[in-house]
């Protein structure tokens, strides 16, 4: 391959350190690539790794490095004998001296294998298992560093008959490993058995009970990584083999007290995640309730931020507003498409969303996972265990840390606070007159990590807050927060907004009487604001529109609140991914203003359209050629449509029938891409709703594709594809008589099925209502398959139809479950 003495190759080599030494400033990118076009170059990449032992150590390792990149890229374009040097090579240098060397080797090796080169290198498993047992330290540590990443990469593979099952072979030889006087050695072993806990792997679990000896006997260890790794299995071990853990589990939760509270952070985050596991098993409360007094201080004490978390908070900064944020820090949003139900009890329609549940803090510019997060959510998980049970222990804790004068205790009470507030909110109520006005004055304090953690937590207690008189409570939280929107300090502003958001859903209509103070103060904000509480702001609005609906309809608001939302709708650009909070915010501003809101449809509606239709061209438009467009956009711009819709009424017609909308739908509602046709379809039902003479001659065309999309296995498509039939049904009447062949036998299945969510049902259930009702002769014949659960879900729907809907459509059939309904409703 590579022959050293020759003169043409060393001057390559030197050429080749040449470029590496450089490659950080870019000046021999270029040639780079050139050396990457000869199948040789491959050669040089691995010689300079393995056999230049003169050079220094990050050169070698960067071409090693390089190497690693060419073989995930182009690996099955190398010649066989390029293929052969390297793998040959590698395992002649997993020993090497330098530690950065042979880890190099090994992430060299383990990206070869994960090419799918395990099976065409027979020879690499049982090598690096034999080197285990070399007596040179650096052979054997590198062998096991390969494995690692190996088992790491490859865990599913190597449990399969495909390679003949190695791990009979490699798991009981990792064992024996773990007494191994090195603690590289011993930390190795873990991890690499560690893979193969989750799976329930078979090999592992044959030999569980020794593996698990073993680990009580590494508790103790001096190494950190070794405790880290015991932590780790004991944790996987809960959840998969609790059967195995349960007659130790006292010394077991002993032990995870004691590394919760090691020296080593590494340690104490890994030991922090049992109780997050424990939590979830059935027998939490049986085994932990003797431990609590001295797990809950220790919880307690892991929520305090740690100085470096202050440092990357920069928690010393309290006025920052002016300071542009840097993009890297906002984090990408993603739209939820929208999801519809039918009306009824009143006439509401329903809007059901998947909200993610609520940070734990709003600490989030610490991106990683750390023991103050993982303290506080195994506090709310345990909480919603042992309910109010906690409060023996956490009270007395709490009375001190909230009032203590340092504001960083105080600070992680007030985190503690907001983390009980779910499970134990029943044994809080008590507390809360004195708590809440306490937490209000604290949105004051001249820390601005003490005020936005008081943020979050106020928003934890707020369906608590609107179910007591408005002016002792409601109004100051609201005056504190709404002052908060506008604080100095942009973390503040961030935590304020949301977490008047959450009050804004909790107190609905409760705001009427304070909108005109809630507007004047979300407007100014948009002067203060830098860019990513712009789009938390967005959202702030259009929770407030969704929570008081028509009450914004008053030429006052819509001059307060307009004129800034349609400025950024005009700056952004058509490609910009700041449209999307901005149009979710005007697709609930005009459901909400109605007709208040005529003023501005036009240019909205068109540049809606206009996004849908760029997005399908782009689709379309030679696709090899171009990236795909980002459909977010097209899912975003139909949801606006359907605001508009639903907002305007009958008002959108003339926008309808000068534009060509339906065209677009049509293609939209077969798109590959679920969320398109979630979209779609949820369009199509406010259309049919608003402006049913423009859909009415598209009919023939949409109900097949709505049929072919009554699959429950996705549910947000299969919802509104089901909503927008019961929609067009009460338009059509009887010349529905056509279409119910194509959707009834789906609907039934649907509503006959187990464990389907409640929405989906009471939609199915009403639109097959809706087409009994207009299609009575069609429907009946299949009354026998549907109508027991159709009875029981109209026990919640009493008045979604007249009465004359039951009676066409029960027969003798279902006149024993009409009864038992009727009467439950008597």
């Amino acid at each position: 391959m590579v022959a050293a003495g020759s003169d043409l190759r060393v001057e390559m080599c030197q050429w080749l350190i040449k470029v590496l030494n450089s490659i950080k400033s870019f000046t021999y990118s270029s040639k780079l690539e050139q050396l990457n076009q000869y199948p040789d170059f491959n050669n040089y990449l691995i010689f300079v790794l393995t056999k230049l032992k003169t050079e220094d150590e990050p050169t070698r390792s960067l071409s090693g490095l390089i190497l690693k990149n060419n073989v995930k890229a182009h690996y099955q374009n190398f010649p066989n004998g390029v293929s052969d040097f390297i793998k040959n090579e590698c395992l002649q240098n997993i020993g090497d001296s330098s530690p950065l060397i042979r880890a190099t080797v090994g992430i060299l090796i383990t990206t070869i294998a994960s090419k799918g080169e395990l099976q065409n290198w027979p020879e690499l498993l049982p090598k690096l298992c034999l080197l285990l047992d070399s007596e040179d330290y650096n052979t054997c540590e590198g062998a096991f560093g390969a494995l690692q990443k190996i088992c790491e990469d490859s865990a599913e593979i190597l449990d399969s008959d495909m390679l003949d099952r190695p791990l009979n072979v490699m798991i009981p030889k990792f064992l024996q490993f773990f007494k191994h006087n090195s603690p590289k050695i011993r930390s190795h072993a873990i991890a690499c058995v560690n893979q193969f806990i989750i799976s329930r792997t078979q090999a592992l679990m044959l030999h569980i009970d020794p593996f698990i000896e073993n680990l009580f006997a590494l508790a103790g260890d001096e190494e950190p990584e070794v405790r880290k790794n015991v932590c780790r299995a004991l944790v996987m071990l809960l959840e998969v083999r609790l059967d195995r853990l349960l007659p130790h589990m006292h010394n077991i939760i002993e032990y995870m007290l004691q590394r919760t509270q090691d020296q080593d952070e590494n340690v104490t985050l890994e030991a922090c995640e049992f109780w997050l596991t424990l939590a979830e098993q059935p027998v939490c409360k049986e085994v932990l309730c003797g431990h609590l007094p001295k797990l809950i201080p220790v919880l307690v004490n892991g929520m305090k931020y740690s100085e470096i978390d202050i440092i990357l908070l920069k928690g010393d900064v309290e006025e920052d507003e002016a300071i542009p944020d840097n993009e890297q820090d906002i984090r990408p949003r993603f739209h939820r498409s929208r999801t519809v139900a039918q009306q009824h009890e009143g006439g509401d329609s329903i809007e059901e969303e998947d909200d993610d549940e609520d940070d734990l803090d709003d600490d989030e510019t610490i991106s990683d996972w750390n023991l103050r997060k993982c303290s506080a959510a195994a506090l709310d998980v345990l909480a919603n265990v042992f309910r109010d049970d906690l409060l023996l222990h956490i009270l007395p804790l709490l009375k001190e840390l909230l009032f203590h004068p340092e504001w960083l205790i105080k600070e992680s009470g007030i985190l503690v606070l907001g983390a009980i507030a779910e499970g134990c909110m029943q044994g809080m109520i008590p507390y809360l007159p004195e708590l809440i006005p306490h937490l209000v004055q604290c949105l004051s304090d001249k820390k601005a990590l003490v005020r936005s953690i008081t943020c979050w937590t106020l928003s934890r207690y707020a369906h608590w807050v609107v179910s007591q008189p408005s002016d002792i409570y409601l109004k100051p939280l609201m005056t504190e927060l709404l002052k908060r929107i506008l604080d100095s300090n942009k973390r503040v502003q961030e935590a304020a907004c949301s977490a008047f958001a959450t009050l804004e859903e909790e107190a609905c209509t409760e705001l009427v009487p304070y909108l005109a103070f809630i507007l004047d103060t979300l407007v100014f904000a948009f002067s203060k604001y830098q860019h990513k509480n712009l789009l938390i702001l967005y959202d702030a609005i259009g929770t407030l529109a969704d929570s008081v609906g028509h009450h914004l309809n008053k030429p006052e608001y819509i001059q307060m609140l307009m004129p800034p939302l349609i400025q950024k709708w005009n700056q952004l650009k058509d490609e910009d991914k700041d449209l999307f909070p901005l149009l979710e915010c005007l697709s609930s501003v005009a459901t909400a203003l109605q007709s208040g809101f005529l003023p501005y449809c036009e240019p909205v509606y068109q540049r809606c359209v206009n996004l849908v239709q760029k997005t399908l061209a782009q689709a379309v438009s030679q696709p090899e050629f171009h990236e795909a467009p980002d459909k977010d956009f097209m899912i975003v711009a139909l949801d606006l449509l359907s605001g508009l819709a639903e907002g305007l009424g009958g008002n959108i017609e003339q926008l309808v029938a000068r534009s060509n909308i339906l065209t677009l739908m049509y293609q939209c509602m077969q798109d590959k891409m679920p969320e398109v046709r979630q979209s779609s379809f949820a369009l199509l039902g406010d259309l049919t709703k608003a402006c049913f003479q423009h859909v009415k001659p598209c009919i023939a065309n949409f109900m097949p594709i709505l049929g072919s999309n009554l699959n429950p296995e996705l549910i947000s498509v299969c919802n509104n594809a089901t909503w927008a039939i019961g929609e067009i049904s009460i338009q059509m009447g009887s010349e529905m008589q056509p279409y119910v062949p194509v959707v009834l036998q789906q609907l039934v299945e649907i509503i006959n099925r187990p464990n389907t969510p409640k929405t989906l049902l009471e939609n199915t259930a009403i639109t097959i209502g809706r087409l009994g009702y207009v299609c009575p002769q069609e429907v009946a014949p299949m009354l026998q398959q549907f109508i027991r659960p159709w009875c029981v879900l109209f026990n919640l729907l009493f008045h979604s139809f007249p009465l004359s809907v039951y009676l066409l459509l029960l027969k003798k059939t279902g006149f024993v479950y009409f009864l038992d309904w009727y009467s439950s409703t008597a």
